[in-house]
């Protein structure tokens, strides 16, 4: 049976966003698997003409754009309308995240098709933190989430922390609320023989006030060591000014494709990810598959993905216990390979991208039944 999927973009995301920010092949390669498995895939974004320009990056997925380039909120309103033919074909309408998901479900209610509502990330929790818990976007976001969830055949969330949160908010989805996780492409990201640099560290994400990079830049201004920080953000500025490169001490590469991700991985000593708040951080995730040392804050996210001592360690969000935690895994190499071994392995069981596949494929097969 083949089953047509129409996968909705977060509101204003496009693929051209995808792969300015090095995301685009980590992004399509779970729907590239679906389609080994059967399924036909449908885009629907919101870019331009320009996001056709990637039809050879995701062969056999269909990209439904603002083909004719209409001004952003003129695209938005007749957009269900002008992809109306291929929404009437498919049999699940699924969404990427919740921002914009009741433009889906929409979709999915007028066409009578299956909604499936998967968020990466609760986007109401973040909202409360960046603007306050009773803010205008926090109240909006649990709208929205309210609305999809209670809506939905299925809900899908990557963490149990999530799918519980779900269940409380609305009892009714319950049952319809299943964890699929993140994935990695464990053959892309694995361990390799390069040359470790001497007391090297790497940061991969955005550059964004929950990340805390200003509290790791304080940690190792008095270490011996060299940090690599790949990512863009609306902070760059403001710690590059601050801090700079700390004499040459620290790498401000930008955004990274995918693919390249790899090689700076296995390359570094160490993997840092000091965030005060993580969903199911998908760097975190590929630097354990490359099998070497992290450290994450214990923070929420983070402390669901580490197993302190065993596959990682785990450090309190300041600067005094990031840079205990560097001094530590950096002084002890043995166990820094064991942690990578431990780290690599775990990924192996619960995380490679072809069992993800499966599970995905799975329940959507369950919901046309």
């Amino acid at each position: 049976m083949n089953v047509g999927l129409t996968l909705f973009f977060t509101r204003g995301v496009s693929l051209r966003t995808w792969a300015m920010i090095g995301s685009l092949e980590r992004e399509v390669a779970l729907y590239l698997r679906l389609i080994d498995r059967g399924f036909s895939i449908d885009f629907v974004t919101y870019g331009g003409s320009s996001d056709l320009e990637y039809a050879d990056k995701m062969p056999g997925v269909r990209i439904l754009c603002n083909e004719g380039d209409l001004p952003w909120d003129e695209y938005e309103s007749a957009l269900i309308e002008l992809h109306g033919d291929a929404l009437k074909a498919c049999q699940v309408i699924k969404t990427n995240q919740t921002y914009g998901a009741e433009l889906a479900l929409q979709a999915a209610t007028l066409f009578n098709k299956r909604f499936v509502a998967r968020c990466g990330y609760m986007w109401s929790y973040n909202a409360a933190r960046e603007h306050g818990e009773s803010s205008a976007q926090a109240v909006e976001a649990r709208r929205v989430e309210h609305l999809a969830f209670s809506a939905a055949d299925r809900v899908i969330v990557t963490t149990e922390v999530m799918r519980e949160d779900v269940v409380r908010r609305v009892p009714a989805a319950g049952t319809r609320t299943m964890v699929i996780p993140n994935y990695v492409d464990t053959d892309l990201f694995r361990p390799s023989d390069v040359k470790k640099a001497e007391n090297s560290l790497v940061f991969v994400g955005r550059i964004a006030p929950e990340k805390n990079l200003d509290v790791l830049l304080t940690a190792i201004q008095s270490l011996d060591v060299k940090l690599t920080i790949i990512g863009e953000g609306k902070l760059r500025a403001q710690l590059l000014e601050k801090f700079g490169s700390l004499d040459g001490r620290v790498t401000w590469e930008g955004n990274v494709p995918n693919s390249r991700l790899p090689e700076y991985l296995n390359r570094a000593g160490l993997f840092i990810l000091p965030s005060r708040y993580e969903g199911h951080p998908k760097s975190l995730l590929e630097a354990m598959s490359c099998g070497i040392a992290v450290i994450g804050a214990d923070s929420p996210g983070i402390r669901e993905l580490i197993r302190h001592g065993e596959s990682g360690y785990l450090c309190a969000p300041d600067s005094a216990s990031i840079q205990a935690a560097i001094r530590e895994v950096i002084s002890r190499p043995d166990s820094g390979s064991f942690l990578g071994k431990n780290a690599r392995r775990y990924i192996e069981e619960h995380y490679a991208l072809d069992k993800v596949a499966d599970r995905e494929a799975a329940l959507l097969m369950e919901v046309v039944g």
